[in-house]
């Protein structure tokens, strides 16, 4: 990240996003962007290269965990990702949209223009810049989904059990402190914590 990292989305900022799009002629390819984004920590480039081979399971339905390859993944850091409920669901129906009842051909791109061709990485991230933009906010990119993911992740972690090296882990970040500076703080979390000591 160079510059001023990508602002955080608040829970309202990402269902004013989806809102706004579901309103649009993509509705639910749209949707999925956002949620690849901010319920997968996807990167752009890794959104334009996601096929339905890596959604998929062995009977070729929507499975429990994206299958990212390191082909598909910024510096070869292909990892496995647990499928997040709601974004499951619109993968379901984007499916059903897209092959009309057809034969689903898994090395087809998730996300396709709109011409039916991959979206390349430039196109998602000037899609994001436009749609945060509609939606009003500001210092927000493609990069905002992913340390939305990275950041909730970091302040959930404890509850599954893990620890901020799983969050490295589902990041795809090679070292702990890429990681470490994708994650905003919290300034109320913070004043509760010192308040404890």
């Amino acid at each position: 990240m160079n510059g001023q990292p990508a602002k955080v989305l608040r829970p309202t900022d990402v269902r004013r996003a989806i809102s706004l799009v579901a309103r649009g002629r993509h509705g639910t390819r749209n949707k999925a962007m956002i949620l690849l984004s901010v319920k997968a920590g996807l990167r752009a480039g890794e959104i334009a290269k996601l096929t339905w081979a890596m959604i998929t399971d062995s009977n070729g339905d929507i499975g429990e965990f994206i299958e990212l390859p390191g082909s598909a993944a910024k510096y070869g850091s292909g990892r496995r990702l647990p499928l997040q409920a709601d974004l499951r669901q619109t993968l379901v129906r984007l499916r059903r949209r897209s092959f009309a009842g057809g034969p689903v051909d898994l090395e087809t791109a998730v996300i396709r223009s709109e011409r039916g061709s991959h979206m390349n990485p430039k196109a998602v991230v000037n899609w994001f810049h436009v749609l945060y933009a509609d939606v009003g906010l500001k210092g927000c990119s493609s990069h905002s989904g992913r340390r939305t993911f990275i950041t909730n992740a970091a302040k959930l972690v404890h509850r599954a059990g893990g620890s901020l090296r799983d969050v490295q882990l589902l990041a795809g970040h090679r070292s702990i402190q890429t990681t470490e500076r994708y994650i905003e703080g919290d300034g109320v979390a913070q004043r509760r914590l010192v308040r404890l000591l």
